[in-house]
């Protein structure tokens, strides 16, 4: 792409921008270009900045004043940011949608571009004084689609754009709500559905005439934060890694696969697997507490105030008192206690132990309230400067089991909390104890209590001075037992959940506890 040096095109430019921003309502967007370009889009966007094909003003320059043509380009291009997809969560939503009905990356990116390509045309057609049906008229289409997209603005905006045929299509398609935001969903679900038999499985089919708008018009943080606003809304964890399956090679460059916390990830299935549930515990993260402190004994100046006659001469300063002893003038030292960290400064380790048998959700498949549970549980203590070890185990005397040592790696505790063995239920309790440590960290449990050794576990536990926190799923003998064996032991808490939702709530206000004693939560 060569960038055009043309002091009249450029001073041109510039005051098509400034009418066009103020017709906009001057959002915050970096000046436009122009360059020659091979292809027949009109534009090309990055990083948000548009650069205008000059090739394309040239060819247009004979039905249209150039003036015109560049404020017709650019309206669509600022509408993209300030109607749709407005931000990067809306172009996911919107993608997702898409892939739904056709099963494919490239038709759904296909759809998706002109889906919100007629939402913004269509939107400064009827807010804006723009020439943009002027640009379309005149505008040469390459394909079938191409023509019934124009057909269709023929149909809606009632305007002769010089298209005929198409009737079938353009009937359908103009029932759809393209300017009502609450009904996207549906109006792409739709309107994917009436165009399939227009597209193909082709990465060329993509180059939309008014440039293709995607992963690189945002931020990486902008990016970053869609991703989060998508898992908060699927909660589905299939969803999500078909998203990382479909574009990897464009998070890769955008983000490096770094999670929120600026975690590494590759691009297995179970990476992505790992990346949703730690995106998903960052929406019920906990503050960081304030560490606890003792005084500690000795007296320190803490501030000036007026020296009265029977106060120590001793505390007087004579540097704020002019060298003289008069009530009024001299200035004395008031002395406060220091504070210094006390014995319960920091946060105790922790073992994570998750139960990953077969009558456990598989956190692949559907949303796994247990390892989101466990997740949560991670990252406060991990937010909190604590370690975090876990063992995951299904049947563990047929090595169905996993465990990991005390680390601070997010990646590598999330992997091995959303592993999944789909076995038996039974733990190993030398695999526990080899995890302890003189520190006595704090054990987190979660499971539905259908532990074959049940009975060995809660006499180990029982013999613990480590804080335990055990939440189990579901109401059985397996619960009670585990129940009334460990009432006497203060030290140990147990909750049951009856609605899964609840979980997160659960695990975040005991280790609230942990963290910050005197208030809670």
């Amino acid at each position: 792409m060569d960038k055009v040096e043309n002091e009249g095109h450029g001073r041109l430019l510039n005051e098509v921008w400034f009418k066009v921003r103020a017709k906009h309502f001057f959002p915050e967007l970096p000046k436009p270009n122009i360059a020659r370009f091979i292809g027949d889009t009109a534009l090309e966007i990055k990083n948000k900045t548009i650069t205008l094909n000059q090739h394309f003003l040239e060819e247009n320059s004979t039905y249209l004043p150039l003036a015109r043509t560049m404020e017709a380009l650019l309206d669509h291009w600022v509408a993209h940011y300030t109607v749709c997809p407005w931000n990067f969560y809306t172009y996911l939503m919107l993608y997702k949608r898409a892939r739904d009905v056709l099963n494919d990356k490239w038709m759904a990116l296909t759809a998706t571009s002109y889906f919100m390509d007629i939402v913004v045309d269509t939107y400064c057609f009827k807010e804006k004084d723009t020439p943009l049906p002027d640009l379309y008229r005149h505008m040469e289409e390459k394909n079938a689609l191409e023509r019934v997209i124009h057909a269709l603005y023929q149909k809606i905006w009632g305007i002769d754009l010089n298209i005929r045929g198409y009737d079938d299509f353009t009937a359908k398609l103009s029932q759809i709500p393209f300017l009502d935001r609450k009904r996207w969903p549906q109006s792409i679900y739709r309107f994917s559905k009436i165009i399939r038999p227009l597209l193909s499985s082709s990465e060329e089919m993509m180059m939309v005439p008014m440039g293709q708008f995607g992963f690189g018009n945002f931020s990486s943080m902008e990016t970053d934060s869609g991703l989060n606003e998508f898992v908060m809304s699927s909660r589905d964890p299939q969803d999500f890694q078909e998203l990382i399956e479909d574009f990897a090679e464009e998070l890769v460059e955008k983000l490096d696969f770094e999670g929120g916390m600026g975690v590494s990830f590759g691009r297995r299935s179970e990476d992505a697997n790992a990346q949703f549930y730690m995106r998903l515990a960052e929406n019920y993260s906990l503050p960081l507490n304030k560490e606890p402190v003792d005084k500690s004994g000795t007296l320190y100046p803490f501030s000036h105030c007026p020296w009265e006659v029977g106060k120590p001469v001793l505390d007087i300063d004579p540097w704020t008192s002019f060298g003289k002893i008069m009530p009024g003038l001299t200035q004395t030292w008031e002395r406060r206690e220091g504070d210094t960290f006390g014995s319960e400064e920091g946060t105790p380790n922790c073992i994570i132990i998750i139960d990953s048998s077969g009558s456990m959700v598989n956190p692949k498949e559907y949303l796994s309230q247990a390892v989101l549970g466990a997740a949560c549980a991670a990252d406060a203590y991990l937010r909190n400067d604590a370690m975090v070890a876990v063992y995951n185990f299904s049947d563990a005397d047929a090595n169905q089991c996993k465990v990991l040592p005390f680390t601070r790696q997010r990646a590598m505790i999330y992997r091995e909390l959303c592993h999944y063995f789909a076995g038996g239920t039974r733990l190993n309790i030398d695999d526990v104890d080899i995890l302890q440590d003189p520190s006595k960290p704090d054990i987190f449990i979660i499971t539905d209590m259908k532990i074959t050794n049940l009975s060995e576990f809660i006499e180990y536990l029982n013999k613990l001075e480590n804080r335990v926190t055990a939440v189990h799923l579901g109401k059985n003998d397996h619960a009670d037992r585990f129940k009334q064996s460990t009432t006497a032991r203060k030290n140990i808490s147990i909750y049951f959940v009856q609605r899964n939702e609840d979980i997160p709530k659960i695990v975040l206000g005991k280790i609230g506890e942990y963290f910050n004693p005197l208030s809670g939560i």
